[in-house]
């Protein structure tokens, strides 16, 4: 039992996913349009991993010594009926979320049991759902399966950043790619590719069929694949 999975992300042309030192408005325009064609897969969650997700909380950090006993290393959820999750791959717990809320959506850390109590205490005081992917390492199988069956999510959007959408991809969980390719080359060769693989997990390339090509305002082209099972 696994939700229905979509990697969906933005690329260059020479296929590099990160955007810091593009134009701004390009960067701007390009941002909107993803989120747009992203919103057409009506998916009930969305997973980031945590370099990403510090972005979009603001991260600070979080306070020390909230823990005033060891926390049971059990699931925790504050919130059953949300109409979207944020789904955050965070395996030491270092994502300092301000509010239980990311873009409109509950979020769900999604840590190790080498996870700190400070940071399960800290997560509980502020509403945060977190669940337990492993003991010292995240095991996605394990992941998508807890948020099939306590929280009933039929369809998740994986967002990146290019390690969490290689992990995907390599732990074979993936059923759809979305790619918007956009009229950019980014010529940065030191940057991540948008799927980056541990050579240690990589087994065999990943093989797609197309299955459409739309050609959108400014450019760009959205590239939509499945998987071969």
């Amino acid at each position: 039992m696994k939700p229905y999975v979509i990697c969906h992300m933005m690329s260059s042309l020479d296929g590099h996913a990160l955007t810091d030192g593009w134009d701004r408005p390009f960067k701007k325009a390009a941002g909107e349009l993803y989120e747009k064609l992203a919103e057409t897969f009506a998916f009930d969650a969305w997973v980031c991993g945590r370099v990403t997700m510090q972005e979009i909380a603001h991260d600070e950090g979080y306070p020390s010594g909230l823990a005033t006993a060891p926390i049971p290393r059990t699931h925790h959820f504050a919130d059953r009926d949300a109409a979207k999750y944020a789904i955050s791959i965070d395996p030491h717990g270092k994502v300092g979320w301000k509010k239980n809320q990311a873009l409109d959506s509950h979020i769900v850390e999604v840590v190790t049991q080498a996870v700190s109590d400070d940071y399960l205490a800290y997560l509980q005081s502020i509403g945060v759902s977190y669940v337990f992917g492993g003991k010292t390492e995240i095991d996605l199988h394990v992941v998508v399966e807890l948020l099939a069956s306590e929280l009933g999510i039929k369809r998740l959007v994986v967002e990146g950043g290019p390690n969490v959408s290689g992990s995907f991809v390599a732990a074979g969980l993936v059923d759809e790619v979305s790619v918007l390719l956009l009229p950019l080359v980014d010529g940065r060769g030191d940057h991540p590719a948008s799927f980056e693989i541990a050579p240690e997990t990589w087994k065999q390339p990943a093989h797609l069929t197309l299955d459409s090509a739309e050609v959108q305002e400014g450019g760009g082209v959205w590239l939509r694949y499945k998987t071969v099972k």
